[in-house]
């Protein structure tokens, strides 16, 4: 034990003392001048010591660094306006709740995005024209489906027409417009309710918010699938509240909205978490157990990590600093102590829900090696008589990275199995 401290303690001081060492050993062999030695020791120390002590006792710059709110893009994008994205007959919301723990009211951006079948079925009242239904249903999707209606079930036998009879009441009213918020509402929610399509719950990752390109791209495909999609931005988020997030905080944002959809539907309902979103998703699923709430029917991870401390390690940001000996205590153990924690490989072990996991091999965000190792450590924690958990592994070659495993053409069939698969099933 002796030996390996002394061991550990010579790699730590080498590491400390190597770049320093270099610069005076240049200034040492004249390649270097007296002052430009200075000003390069005096950046060493800046860089790698003086910033990482501010950001140890810095809680703004911890939450600002992991949630990436200042990130936006595409610039001078419209949330209020869907359609600017390429969603037609897609509903923008606000769902206000008080968060009793910090003491302040949020509201909570939503876009509720129409399955497709149920868009061509009222196309011409939601002034939508097949050219662009057709143009922005993804071509593969439509021969997966073949004579699987996808999120659709079809209504008891004699009872096709009964579930439309409200929608219609409200397309077919006089002074119906598709714009107006309130009709919005009220046929928005009407299709929630009284349809058979099931509804997929997105909880995105950092930076930017419910617009961008790449979770529009998801949008369609599982719209294209015949589910509801309800994609949601989180406090500091795209136009929701501006406030700072923080775990607890957009956890409860998301059970906010889970709550909202399950006040509505009867339907089934899937949770989806990309990146940062997985690590809400699960941490979420284990609040409901928690709470001895019903849950989701099932759960998929996109591109997951394991817990946020191996996430900061492997993610491309602390690749100047991971080496550095005081990296546990002035980074990781921080961020951990003031609860930012997303830990994954907990959660995954506290809720009974079938789990999916998608990772592309050639993730340079969040290495796929974090995510199987969570998949691992389901396999080892959770019960014999829980939800099963699988795992999908996309090949480097696709060049999916961390954005596009939505662009996978076998995608909407494993999507269309799994769901279908626990459809009827609560764990």
């Amino acid at each position: 034990m002796v030996l390996f401290d002394l061991d550990r303690i010579i790699t730590d001081f080498f590491k400390a003392t190597v770049l320093p060492g270099i610069v005076v050993g240049l200034w040492l062999t004249d390649l270097i001048g007296l002052l430009t030695c200075k000003i390069l020791v005096l950046v060493i120390l800046i860089v790698f010591v003086i910033l990482p002590i501010i950001f140890k006792y810095s809680f703004s710059l911890q939450k600002g660094i992991l949630f990436l709110t200042f990130i936006t893009y595409p610039p001078n994008l419209d949330l209020k306006r869907p359609e600017k994205s390429g969603l037609y007959a897609t509903r923008n919301f606000y769902i206000n709740y008080r968060d009793q723990e910090e003491d302040v009211d949020v509201d909570i951006a939503v876009w509720h995005v129409l399955p497709n079948d149920l868009v061509r079925r009222y196309a011409r009242e939601l002034h939508v024209d097949e050219a662009t239904i057709s143009n922005s249903t993804i071509p593969s999707i439509e021969g997966s489906l073949g004579g699987n209606r996808g999120g659709s079930i079809p209504p008891p036998e004699g009872h096709a027409d009964d579930r439309y009879r409200q929608i219609e009441r409200i397309l077919h009213d006089d002074g119906f417009t598709p714009s107006d918020e309130l009709h919005q509402r009220q046929l928005f929610e009407e299709c929630l309710r009284a349809t058979t399509n099931d509804v997929v719950l997105y909880l995105h990752g950092n930076t930017a918010s419910r617009g961008a390109p790449h979770r529009v791209e998801l949008y369609r495909m599982l719209r294209s699938l015949n589910y509801h999609v309800i994609a949601m931005d989180y406090r500091g988020y795209g136009d929701s509240a501006n406030l700072s997030p923080t775990e607890r905080g957009v956890v409860y944002d998301a059970l906010a909205v889970y709550q909202y959809i399950t006040s509505i539907t009867r339907n089934p309902v899937y949770l989806w978490g990309h990146s940062l979103g997985t690590g809400v998703s699960t941490h979420l699923l284990s609040l409901l157990t928690e709470m001895s709430l019903p849950g989701p029917r099932a759960l998929v991870l996109e591109s997951p990590f394991n817990n946020i401390k191996e996430e900061i390690c492997a993610h491309p940001f602390s690749k100047l600093y991971r080496h550095l000996p005081w990296f546990d205590y002035l980074i990781s153990k921080p961020m951990y102590a003031n609860k930012l924690r997303f830990e994954s490989d907990q959660h995954i072990a506290e809720f009974r829900q079938p789990v999916m996991i998608l990772h592309a091999e050639d993730d340079l965000v969040v290495p796929f090696e974090l995510g199987y190792k969570l998949y691992r450590k389901a396999l080892d924690t959770r019960g014999k008589s829980w939800g099963p958990i699988e795992f999908h592994r996309f090949e480097k070659t696709s060049h999916y990275g961390h954005k596009y495993i939505c662009r996978a053409p076998n995608l909407p069939e494993i999507v269309l199995r799994f769901f279908h698969a626990y459809r009827n099933e609560q764990y």
